[in-house]
């Protein structure tokens, strides 16, 4: 991995919002609809290694019809978000994590490597130029999106020569505005997420381009996702399209499927099995199989179950639906453990609770 010493240039927007067109935009924001004033920018290549970091003014990007992620979808990203403290305070949750696991998407998707100081200073910088774009109250956040993918012209099947790194912001309203509320989600029967050997724990595209027919069919059935089993047996429980899953079971414990190398290490997945042994619960990573969610809803081992990720949080599932089937989650509705587990993640993020792991990090001082 390169470790080139990081420093960004700041070339400021001439046409940035005016304060009234912010303010219009953060009073209501929805989720990746509106972006913020600047970018971020990088580029790497072997003989320089990372280099030109600059914060720009946010705009389209300049591809040639031959530049390689076009053709061959060599590219990672990332999602996090930045929270506003009570004091004016700007920070990020766990971004270190999201360092690390955008390193290991690249080195699955032959890219190269972005050292964390490089990762943790472009959010930074970012942040730091666009921080009047952060909103605040209610559960209000700005959403990041590293991402990296190769930006060589050139048609050919081998790993490109030139690679561009960008962060953009995008300020989200919260993502359950009336109350948090229970999903219903959609059994895939055809389709499959990834498969062993695959890019399944890898953050790229192709990965979410391949879940978005299935995801159709789910929202044809009336579901707001789909899930999917893994694609030998068909018969393990893998994840959504987009989130890890949680099963809360009768005993008091709390089961997610184990990390299989076509799950997605989620950063939030990670999070909450460390704030439910806080809790005082009994967590356990083990395969779930399809027939033990249908089963357990049915008789009544398993109480609740939830998915989560970083723009939900952690979503209350009220049924799985599929072909002729339903398996209620419970009464249906987002249950205790559920809405504690989720409070008291939230509560971290937003500096209400201690943050007992040092998962928060500063990125703009009051």
């Amino acid at each position: 991995m390169t470790s080139n010493h990081f420093a960004s240039r700041f070339e400021p927007n001439p046409n940035a919002k005016t304060d009234g067109q912010r303010e219009a935009i953060l009073d209501n924001p929805g989720f990746g609809n509106h972006f913020t004033d600047h970018m971020f920018l990088a580029e790497w290549t072997p003989g320089t290694g990372w280099a030109d970091a600059r914060v720009v003014p946010y705009g389209p990007l300049m591809l040639d019809p031959a530049t390689a992620v076009l053709h061959y979808a060599q590219e990672i990203f990332e999602g996090l978000k930045a929270y506003v403290h009570e004091d004016g305070s700007i920070w990020s949750f766990r971004p270190e994590a999201n360092a690390e696991r955008m390193q290991r998407s690249a080195h699955r998707l032959a890219l190269p490597e972005l050292p964390t100081d490089w990762f943790l200073g472009s959010i930074r910088d970012l942040v730091t130029a666009d921080r009047a774009w952060a909103p605040s109250g209610g559960e209000k956040s700005l959403y990041l999106r590293p991402f990296m993918y190769a930006s060589e012209v050139f048609l050919g099947v081998r790993p490109s020569q030139h690679v561009t790194y960008a962060v953009i912001a995008s300020p989200a309203g919260a993502y359950f505005p009336g109350g948090v509320e229970a999903v219903s989600i959609w059994l895939s029967s055809e389709y499959s997420r990834a498969g062993t050997g695959g890019t399944g724990a890898a953050k790229c595209g192709g990965n979410y381009a391949a879940s978005l027919l299935p995801q159709q069919e789910a929202a044809q059935h009336g579901c707001a996702q789909v899930a999917f089993l893994d694609s030998t047996e068909h018969k393990w429980v893998e994840e959504l399209g987009g989130m890890n899953l949680f099963f809360v079971h009768s005993d008091g414990s709390i089961v997610t499927p184990e990390l299989s190398g076509s799950i997605l290490e989620g950063v939030t997945r990670d999070s909450i099995l460390q704030i439910a042994r806080d809790l005082g619960y009994d967590v356990i990573e083990r395969r779930v199989s399809i027939d033990e969610w249908r089963d357990g809803t049915a008789d009544g081992s398993i109480t609740e179950v939830f998915a989560c990720g970083t723009a939900a949080v952690v979503t209350p599932i009220s049924s799985l639906k599929w072909d002729g089937g339903e398996a209620v989650s419970g009464d249906g509705e987002a249950g205790k453990i559920t809405t504690d587990i989720r409070s008291a993640l939230v509560d971290i993020q937003y500096g209400r609770a201690a943050d007992r792991h040092g998962w928060l990090h500063q990125i703009v001082p009051a």
